[in-house]
């Protein structure tokens, strides 16, 4: 049976099930364990993705009906759990699953971000009057004062001598980076190009200026740490970004109007995620980053032990719910 024929065959069956699920978007979620034909038509889907990934069909159809099979698994899952039990489910499982299965538009997110900001940062410590094309005089100057050795706290001056208040303007700050990163994708997909490079080249121009003036041994161990967190973050929102911004210039059969829709509905998933890293970086920047108490080299330590730990969730946890 060739992909067609399966989608002519099938399509009755996904549309039913699609719809069952925008009515239980509507009313509580108990409902799943109550609705008569609910478990039958997701048992078939599951089934119809197997075949699906077997047979090698096109990834548009793969997506779409990986896509019924989660929506499904939430609204069972939910059924039966409360919601502290759905979060550690989602956090121990269900996030990193997701982005592997996006695992395609990750990597384009991250050239875009890395590579332009590691391609500025070559550029400006081999020309390091291309730093001022990007940062202004002031801008340079702040930089520097914010790194400075002598300084009794790291990173932006604080309006209060509180760690607490700096918690929430990292978060604020943070969250508005990224939210301009994903939404920017409905406008095709080139909003979030745009903010994945803006930001790449920003912090490969302050990253080589730094280094240049002699910053490095504070600048480097003060972004280490929450880095693996926010910047990760960041290629996440440019990865939801990028997707909404595919399902509208190709929906493939669907109208666009559905194909963002569809998208949409991972995309917001993946902004939990994103939610909750941006916490932790804003946590780690207030509280650790900005200490002058913790030598250089303990930070670089515990800075490395972080990547690494966020490449192993992403990577290795959660195999048995996704990709």
């Amino acid at each position: 049976m060739n992909q067609q024929e399966f989608t002519r065959r099938f399509e009755k069956d996904w549309l039913g099930l699609e719809a069952r699920l925008d009515e239980l978007d509507q009313v509580k979620r108990s409902a799943a364990r109550t609705s008569a034909d609910f478990p039958r038509l997701y048992r078939q889907v599951c089934q119809h993705l197997a075949l699906a990934r077997d047979r090698d069909y096109g990834a548009h159809l793969i997506e779409r009906l990986n896509g019924l099979v989660l929506r499904g698994h939430q609204h069972l899952y939910e059924a039966r759990a409360g919601v502290g039990v759905r979060t550690v489910q989602f956090f121990a499982a269900d996030f990193p699953a997701l982005i592997r299965h996006e695992s395609r538009l990750f990597w384009i997110s991250a050239l875009l971000f890395f590579g332009s900001g590691l391609t500025m940062m070559a550029a400006v410590q081999a020309f390091p009057e291309m730093a001022y094309t990007v940062l202004d005089p002031r801008q340079a100057a702040q930089m520097e004062e914010m790194y400075r050795p002598d300084a009794s706290v790291l990173g932006r001056e604080r309006p209060a001598d509180s760690d607490f208040l700096m918690f929430g303007f990292y978060i604020y700050n943070n969250v508005g980076i990224a939210f301009q990163t994903f939404a920017s994708g409905l406008l095709a997909g080139i909003g979030t190009l745009f903010f994945l490079l803006f930001n790449g080249v920003l912090i490969g121009a302050v990253a080589g200026h730094l280094t240049n003036a002699g910053f490095g041994p504070t600048f480097y161990p003060f972004v280490i740490g929450h880095g693996a967190f926010e910047l990760i973050a960041v290629v996440l929102a440019g990865q939801a970004g990028l997707k909404l911004g595919f399902a509208l210039l190709a929906p493939g059969r669907l109208t666009r109007g559905e194909s963002v829709r569809q998208a949409a509905r991972v995309c917001v998933r993946i902004v939990y995620g994103i939610g909750a890293m941006l916490v932790i970086a804003a946590f780690l920047e207030a509280f650790w980053s900005s200490s002058t108490v913790v030598p250089a080299a303990v930070k670089i330590g515990v800075g490395a032990v972080l990547w690494a730990l966020v490449g192993f969730y992403f990577i290795a946890v959660g195999r048995s719910h996704g990709s």
